[in-house]
């Protein structure tokens, strides 16, 4: 397994491609290229070498460690294929009754289609978890016992997850997977969705979330003290993840009970080493996610378990702040002060931060305080206040960053604007108020090279993407 976090590989690792890249570093080697020559250290130019020296690279010890970690992911990997009119009847029917992550949640087109045909439900042990049949699939399991595990339907998933993703809320669910767990089921099962490396589970399944805000299993929290009790791992990375753009916080009731945040075995840091987080890193970054978004209870709920509020956390966006200077710079003072009365401190915030934390909240008393400082370049210092006004605050926010110089556009990390945010957050309101301050609808981010119609269409919001594609075409 990896010794070092892997930072620099690539989200979708193929092994063809990093045995290339190892045969033209031995190249450039051979050739003399100093940048090339320098991690030999003066050992022979050999394939061997060049592979080993790719893999450190990586944060890998060894050429076959790396070739491990890949294959791993790769056994792991779902594709997670949008619905398409050639899927056969079953296969959408499982698609369209499970959360995917690729496209909108369409369990009400299931329920259509269940509704004329109902004997989809019984085909197999998928269809009979994703419908909750308990009976059903209890007599399945005593002719059929190792069904409890075999992965089928378009996901190749086992039955359990199928159960944990649908949205039919049909049946009886927790009484399927009583059956399905009684049977054999892991309570960890799991898989790598595109091949990212944090594993989607069945507990991230049933506790919903993500960037779409995919809806909570209608029994999220029973299911999720099932699968607790029967073993599954609480320090569940994309669980975690999915939570943290949602306000309320049922999820962490079961997760905390069970251990979150404290060492345990994890099969899936097993299968994927350093580049899965550790318990103390998920929940820390748990908290300086809801220092970001300002879930002031959630603040309180995590320190109250103990959580550092020092953290400095893992995640890119955030960089190395702490939960409290992450508080402060997106402009949450309840949070903040919350965070400071457990120990939060920063000597690291200037009076831009604080000019800026003002203006995001409305809340003067934040201002930098003393004579005036000269700030004049605000925009320059700190690009992305006007992306984070429209992904967390208000119109009054945006307001407020104009008067300071901020331009309507000026863009954030990644070249994503105010417009981009309010398009994903659906806001249709802040989109009108940025387009008639002059915000353009067809300028694209760096990531997708998506318009901010595309963000609202990526989201679901498909008037409010129709509308901002109309603005556009007028613009253009």
């Amino acid at each position: 397994m990896p010794d070092d976090v892997p930072t620099e590989l690539p989200d979708h690792p193929d092994l063809d491609q990093l045995r290339r890249q190892a045969k033209e570093l031995r190249r450039a080697a051979a050739a003399g290229d100093p940048a090339a020559l320098a991690p030999f250290g003066g050992s022979e130019i050999t394939l061997a070498r060049a592979q080993r020296v790719l893999a450190l690279s990586y944060g890998f010890a060894s050429w076959p460690r790396l070739v491990q970690h890949v294959r791993v992911r790769a056994d792991l990997t779902r594709a997670m294929d949008a619905t398409a009119d050639a899927d056969d009847p079953l296969d959408r029917f499982l698609r369209t009754a499970c959360l995917s992550y690729t496209e909108p949640s369409a369990a009400g087109r299931a329920r259509d289609q269940l509704a004329a045909d109902p004997s989809l439900a019984g085909r197999s042990a998928a269809t009979l978890a994703a419908c909750g049949r308990a009976v059903e699939l209890a007599d399945r399991m005593a002719r059929d016992p190792a069904a409890a595990t075999r992965e089928a339907g378009p996901h190749r998933w086992p039955p359990l997850l199928y159960l944990c993703y649908s949205r039919l809320g049909l049946g009886d669910p927790v009484g399927a997977a009583r059956v399905l767990l009684a049977a054999g089921a892991n309570p960890n099962s799991g898989f790598l969705w595109q091949g990212l490396p944090s594993p989607f589970t069945a507990l991230t399944g049933v506790l919903g979330g993500g960037e779409r805000d995919e809806p909570p299993h209608p029994q999220a929290v029973e299911l999720a003290e099932l699968l607790l009790a029967a073993g599954a791992d609480p320090n569940d990375n994309q669980a975690f993840y999915n939570r943290q753009f949602r306000p309320d916080n049922d999820h962490l009731g079961p997760l905390l009970r069970h251990g979150a945040g404290q060492p345990r075995p994890s099969p899936w840091r097993d299968r994927l080493g350093a580049a899965y987080p550790s318990p103390e890193q998920m929940v820390g970054e748990h908290l300086r996610t809801a220092a970001q978004h300002g879930f002031d209870e959630r603040v309180r709920l995590l320190l109250a378990h103990g959580v550092d509020p020092t953290t400095r956390g893992y995640h890119p966006i955030l960089g190395d702040a702490t939960a409290y200077e992450v508080a402060v710079r997106f402009g949450h003072p309840t949070a903040a002060a919350l965070l400071a009365a457990a120990g939060g401190r920063s000597d690291r915030l200037d009076a831009t931060d604080l000019l800026l934390a003002a203006a995001l909240s409305g809340d003067d008393s934040l201002a930098p305080t003393g004579p005036p400082d000269p700030i004049t370049d605000l925009p320059t210092r700190r690009p992305d206040a006007m992306r984070l006004a429209a992904e967390q605050h208000d119109i009054a926010a945006l307001a407020r960053l104009l008067a300071l110089g901020y331009h309507v556009d000026t863009p954030g990390a990644g070249h994503v604007t105010a417009l981009h945010e309010a398009a994903l957050r659906g806001d249709a309101a802040m989109c009108r108020w940025l387009i008639d301050h002059g915000a353009d609808p067809t300028v694209t981010e760096r990531r997708f090279g998506a318009t901010p119609a595309g963000w609202a269409a990526h989201a679901g919001h498909r008037e409010l993407a129709g509308w901002l594609t109309d603005r556009a075409a007028a613009a253009g």
